[in-house]
């Protein structure tokens, strides 16, 4: 049985933050990825400790969590291509196995007493490695799982499952450490892949292709991605806003550990019972956050989690009890929570599903680049003016990113990308179909230039250029790599639109990938045509000289 159904069916009436889970699939592999990011969460405690024992420098500490988060921000663009390109099931199994296989190699060696600060890092950048590859697939598939008008309460459940692990998994590895030793939760954590393996080896819709057409290769799928950030400026606000909070947040996580024992005199059960108020304070935000919602604007949403971590980080610089810090961790939970999950569902609405996994690459990039970045330079700063003024700096990095928020404000409404339908594949000559048959051809023939002319009365004219630059962005973000519009000097009033696409396969792409509220904007700019016949479209393919046999 093809489990993708249950996905693409009509959505269902309720509009309950819970209904996804009346999904089966969805629910599946919400608890599975629930029991694989609770053995990450005990493997991170168990790591995090062991380097506080292994050096005592808050650099050393807070590389810990630039190991884990440097590959991602390295590795995501691709990842994320090959999201949109390649078996994503099969991808998964395989990194999974793999990621199971360090974790256990981890446990081994710090089981013989073999540790080193060196060789932890080199493992957890090995596990980042993999969180990497893995990442931009599985978020790539929440559109799968449940119908559209439930992917805004998928995407938050998500989140709350990740922050539910957070909340249970610490607790776990602090018990796990206290009473069998750190390597317990390396071996812990290798077991915990094995539910995510079953739910995918179950599950075969994640092997639904990403897009319709020809697959793309890996090194222009990478270069399809960028493109339509560059040409997205929806997609670039929510990158902006997402970097700015990531970069003095990461703060916080990085010095935790150094917090928890050096500054508040704590031992494993409590780093991980500091974690698990985090873990607590975010189920607590994701589940009210619905309630925000429909009070608040996402915006405003966001603007108060923001401020409520800069107030988190006043407060961990001054507080030196071990209650009260816990209670400010739960606060810290709660503004994680809700300013990640607007990110990331504003960033999931802004992105077609042809380059979804492509577009979350980017905000994870943006999300681990800023976390190790942040990261490394807060604990360089700890080491060199103590961890109360590092966390102080940061908070006033935070009020600069409150300021920001004022001037680039989250995208509003969520735009129809899914396909139109309603760009026909071009009538080829004979001879050109057979030239052009193959997909080898395909990709090697090009580039193809194509020309829209259109007839305008001189009273329409200023109304029909505004239209047509507003739709431009759409040709660059679906394959074009030059555009222009330009008027016939003899005939007054024909207007010839042009665009560059590299190959005959990309331009059969572009046609795929037209929106609905691309086509929207299209039918605005065609209403200027005043011709009795539609807009004249030409195609026309290089005349490169033949190669010699």
């Amino acid at each position: 049985m093809n489990d993708t159904s249950l996905a693409t069916t009509a959505a269902p009436a309720t509009s309950s933050p819970w209904a996804p889970f009346r999904q089966r699939v969805f629910t599946v592999m919400w608890f599975a990825m629930l029991v694989g990011n609770m053995g990450t969460w005990m493997r991170d405690v168990g790591a995090g400790w062991l380097m506080t024992t292994l050096s005592p420098s808050a650099t050393a500490v807070a590389m810990v969590q630039v190991a884990t988060t440097l590959p991602i921000f390295l590795l995501s663009l691709p990842a994320g291509a090959l999201a949109d390109i390649v078996d994503r099931r099969r991808l998964l199994i395989g990194i999974n196995v793999a990621l199971g296989v360090v974790a256990a190699a981890l446990g081994v060696v710090t089981h013989l007493g073999a540790m080193t600060p060196v060789l932890l890092i080199l493992g957890l950048m090995c596990a980042g490695i993999g969180v990497a590859l893995t990442q931009p697939v599985q978020q790539s598939l929440t559109p799968l799982l449940v119908a559209r008008p439930l992917l805004r309460s998928a995407v938050a459940l998500n989140s709350m499952g990740l922050n539910v692990s957070r909340a249970i998994g610490p607790a776990l590895g602090g018990v796990v450490v206290a009473s069998l030793g750190v390597a317990a939760t390396f071996y812990l954590d290798a077991a915990s892949y094995l539910a995510v393996i079953g739910a995918l080896w179950w599950w075969k819709g994640a092997s639904a292709p990403a897009a319709a057409g020809t697959p793309e290769q890996i090194g222009a799928a990478m270069r399809a991605g960028l493109r339509y950030a560059w040409h997205a400026p929806a997609l670039q606000r929510v990158l902006l806003r997402a970097g700015s909070f990531f970069i003095f947040a990461s703060a916080w996580w990085a010095l935790l550990p150094i917090i928890a024992r050096r500054e508040l005199g704590g031992g494993p059960g409590y780093y991980g019972v500091l974690l698990s108020c985090v873990g607590a304070g975010a189920v607590a935000g994701a589940i009210l956050l619905p309630t925000l919602r429909a009070r608040w604007s996402a915006e405003t949403s966001l603007r108060g989690g923001l401020a409520a971590t800069v107030l988190v980080l006043v407060l961990l610089a001054a507080v030196r009890e071990q209650v009260a810090a816990a209670a400010v961790m739960v606060l810290a939970g709660g503004a994680w929570i809700v300013v990640l999950t607007i990110a990331n569902v504003t960033a999931q609405t802004q992105l077609p599903n042809w380059v979804r996994g492509r577009g979350l690459a980017l905000y994870l990039s943006v999300f681990y680049g800023a976390m190790a970045l942040g990261s490394f330079l807060w604990g360089q700063l700890a080491d060199l003016a103590g961890v109360p003024a590092a966390l102080g700096c940061a908070a006033g990095v935070g009020a600069l990113s409150c300021l920001l928020a004022w001037r680039r404000p989250l995208p509003e409404g969520e735009p129809d990308l899914s396909p139109s339908g309603h760009w026909p594949l071009p009538v080829l000559a004979p001879e050109m179909a057979h030239r052009l048959d193959g997909e080898q051809a395909e990709r090697d023939i090009g580039p193809v230039l194509i020309t829209v002319e259109y007839q305008v009365r001189p009273q329409d004219v200023a109304g029909f250029l505004r239209a047509l630059h507003a739709f431009s962005p759409q040709r660059l973000r679906d394959g074009a790599w030059q555009w222009g519009i330009y008027e016939d000097l003899a005939r007054p009033g024909i207007f010839v639109e042009h665009f560059l696409v590299a190959s005959w396969a990309e331009h059969q792409r572009q046609h795929h990938r037209v929106s609905v509220a691309d086509a929207d904007l299209q039918a605005h700019v065609r209403a200027f045509h005043a011709g009795s016949e539609p807009p004249q479209v030409r195609h026309l393919i290089a005349a490169n000289p033949p190669t010699r046999p």
